[in-house]
């Protein structure tokens, strides 16, 4: 998959993991990382956007695997910009598949 399709799609992706389940980091990162590859840097920027927009919220939690990490919950806004974010990928899926279903090839 294209690196600049990937990033249109990434805060939808990272708003719905966190929108399933709080969930910090490297946990986000696995999980969309499982499905398409990714960078790792790639998601902490977009955390960081999500936040400083208040979409989701941060808070942190004790871990038995080293120091405590930092969760992200999505937020009300974050819910509703969710919601639009799949209104418009819904929209844009289907004038992509309009466009690309043809009998003819040139």
């Amino acid at each position: 998959m294209s690196t600049q399709l990937k990033k249109g799609v990434l805060e939808m992706v990272v708003l719905s993991k966190i929108a399933q389940k709080d969930s910090y980091g490297y946990d986000i990162y696995q999980y969309i990382d499982g499905y398409m590859v990714i960078s790792e840097s790639t998601i902490y920027p977009i955390l960081r956007k999500l936040t400083k927009e208040g979409l989701c919220s941060t808070y942190l939690r004790e871990s038995n695997e080293g120091p405590p990490r930092k969760y992200f919950k999505i937020s009300r806004l974050g819910i509703s910009r969710l919601g639009e974010l799949k209104v418009d990928w819904k929209k844009f899926e289907n004038v992509v598949n309009t466009l690309i279903r043809s009998d003819r090839y040139e």
